[in-house]
Parts: C-alpha cells; sequence; structure tokens
C-alpha cells in the first residue's frame, strides 16, 4: 500500500513510494501548462467537427465545412489553367514567326516549353538538352541543324517528326551504306578526308577523290551539307554520332539513321509551340529567313 505522507521541507504531498530511500513528490502541474492542455482537447475536438478527420472503409468523415485537400488542390489548379489561358490565346493567335516581337509573350512561350521539355523530351535530349552521341541523340545546344533551327523549322519537326511511317510530310533523309564499296587504303583516305573538311586531319588527293565522287552530291563539295535531303555538315567539327576514325568509319559502311516522334495528336498546337521557342532558346536558334515557298526547304529541326 502507498505510504503517503508530507515532506517537510517543501509541504508537498508524496505519491506513496520509495525506492532506497528515495521518495517521490506528487507536484502539482503549472496552471499555465494544465489550461494550454485542455485547450488542445477543444481544439481537436473543434477541429474534428469542422475538418475531415476519422478515416472510413474508402473516404473520411467530411466535416461540417466541406474541406478536401483534393477540392483545394483543384481550386488551385483551375486558377492556374485560368491564369495561363490568356497566354495560351495569345499563343495560338501569333505566327511562330511573329513571336519574337512579342519579348513578354516570347519569354511566357519559353517557360512553358521549357515545363513540357521535360516531360515529353529529357529521355532523350537529356535534363541539358546535350544529347548522346553513343546513342544519336542530337545537342540541341549547338547551331549545326540538320532541316534549319529557325522556330518555323523547329517547330515543323516537332509536329511531324523524323522517319515516321504514316506521315507524309515527316522528314526523312537516307544515306547508303558503303561497306564492301572501299578497300582499306581507301576507306582510311576517305576518314581523312571527312576528318581533314573540319581540320582535323591532312586532305590526300586519293580521300578526296573519293570524296567527290560519293560523297560531294550530298554533303556538298567542301562539305557545308544540304538542308533539303537532310544531309549533315561535315566541315563544322560537330558530330551526331562522333568525330573518331572508328565512329566515322562505321557511319561510311553501315549508317545508323535516327528518329524522332511526331507530337501532332499527342501535344496541343500551343504546347508544341511553346516547345519550339524553348528549343530555340538554348542557344543554337536561328533567326527565321523567308525563302521561296518550297516545303522541301522550309522544314524541319534536330541537329
Amino acid at each position: 500500500m502507498a505510504n503517503k505522507r508530507v515532506d517537510e521541507p517543501t509541504g508537498t504531498e508524496t505519491v506513496g513510494h520509495e525506492w532506497d530511500g528515495i521518495e517521490e513528490l506528487d507536484t502539482p502541474l503549472p496552471r499555465w501548462w494544465l489550461w494550454t492542455f485542455y485547450l488542445t482537447i477543444a481544439f481537436s475536438i473543434g477541429y474534428v467537427i469542422a475538418y475531415p478527420a476519422w478515416p472510413m472503409i474508402d473516404r473520411a468523415t467530411a466535416g461540417v465545412l466541406g474541406w478536401s485537400s483534393r477540392g483545394d488542390l483543384a481550386e488551385d489548379m483551375s486558377a492556374a489553367d485560368m491564369a495561363r489561358s490568356g497566354v495560351r490565346e495569345q499563343l495560338a493567335r501569333v505566327s511562330i514567326e511573329r513571336l519574337p516581337e512579342d519579348s513578354a509573350l516570347m519569354q511566357q512561350a519559353v517557360a512553358g516549353g521549357a515545363a513540357a521539355f521535360r516531360v515529353n523530351c529529357v529521355q532523350c535530349h537529356g535534363s541539358g538538352a546535350a544529347g548522346s552521341q553513343e546513342l544519336g541523340y542530337p545537342n540541341l545546344n549547338d547551331d549545326d541543324w540538320l532541316w534549319g533551327g529557325d522556330l518555323k523549322a523547329i517547330e515543323y519537326t516537332l509536329v511531324h517528326g523524323i522517319r515516321q511511317s504514316g506521315d507524309d510530310d515527316t522528314r526523312t533523309s537516307v544515306m547508303p551504306p558503303f561497306e564492301g564499296a572501299f578497300d582499306t587504303e581507301q576507306l582510311d583516305a576517305l576518314t581523312d578526308h571527312v576528318l581533314a573538311l573540319s581540320g582535323k586531319a591532312d586532305a590526300s588527293l586519293l580521300g578526296a577523290q573519293i570524296y567527290a565522287d560519293n560523297c560531294a552530291a550530298c554533303h556538298g563539295v567542301r562539305g557545308e551539307g544540304d538542308r533539303a535531303q537532310g544531309a549533315p555538315t561535315l566541315n563544322d567539327a560537330i558530330w551526331l554520332r562522333g568525330s573518331s576514325r572508328e565512329a566515322i568509319k562505321r557511319q561510311i559502311l553501315q549508317p545508323r539513321m535516327g528518329m524522332m516522334p511526331k507530337w501532332e495528336g499527342r501535344l496541343d498546337p500551343v504546347t508544341i509551340k511553346m516547345l519550339a521557342a524553348y528549343v530555340h532558346s538554348l542557344g543554337g536558334g536561328e533567326d527565321f529567313v523567308e525563302v521561296a515557298e518550297d516545303p522541301e526547304v522550309e522544314v524541319d529541326e534536330q541537329p
């Protein structure tokens, strides 16, 4: 049985237990602490009544205020959509060639395109848009473009993609395989000539002749490329598949041709326009140049 007594030095009653001569005082809690504790109890009762609190089988109690985190999120998203709707309406009305004339709208388009890029494009081009030479994904930061790097050309590529079956407007280029066409000496000479176009090797008469006979028709006499055919520029030291001798020889013998999905039907036209603005802003974009109305000229991007 507990043996309670009053502690003489403090005047406080003990709890009645003793351990090796040590007794515990039954000191009352401070009034401020007790009142705080009572207030938390009252608050919790009010909260349970006002807000969702008690979990049930497939939902929680609703609360008399009818608030829910899902409803709050829906309201915030609706407000954000309304805030963006004005910008999207403006983007829908302006042609992509005229977009840079409105710097504020262009900035909004780039911001929206950055978000769309993170969702749809980083899987191939990387978070920094640097691409991958090993996998053949283009670097979108440089100024080398197979099909053109102005806003209209980039938008065209996004809409129709590269080598997409079922789309007559998709951009397609073909490089024939030269496996078996050259002996070792000829292949080495051609490789040296390709490297020499950008100053990375010494040219030879044999390599120049082989290049003139087999490659100049598409890539140009000086390696300037041809966007109408999607033939890469070879004299700028920017390489999609790598600039080593082995990489160049492999591309000559067994060309690897990349693909890019068409985003028409997957993304709405305004989002595609914003994506084009973002890619153009990465640093390698080109100014729009009016050319003859030839669809073979006014198309696609892809470094």
